[in-house]
């Protein structure tokens, strides 16, 4: 089972909130999740970026892979996977 970091959308129309999930990468955008580690905010200024910063360590040390988006995100929390 292939793990990625990526974001889901939650909120309401015109509205877009996203949490930073882990999840298959075989199940949908909004489908299943195996973790909520974090959400993002980008409508507020400046961006609001919660992340629990311990549980994405250990996902990522177990071999989890983040998406482009969530990387970025990672990067800007000061967050780096070991080794890279």
């Amino acid at each position: 089972m292939a793990v990625r970091l990526r974001l889901t959308r939650v909120g309401g129309r015109k509205n877009p909130i996203w949490r930073v999930v882990v999840a298959d990468q075989r199940s949908k955008r909004d489908g299943r999740v195996i973790e909520t580690v974090g959400h993002y905010n980008a409508q507020t200024d400046p961006s609001t970026i919660v992340l629990d910063e311990e549980r994405i360590r250990d996902w990522l040390s177990r071999g989890a892979q983040p998406s482009e988006t969530v990387r970025k995100l990672l990067r800007t929390q000061g967050i780096t996977p070991a080794g890279r």
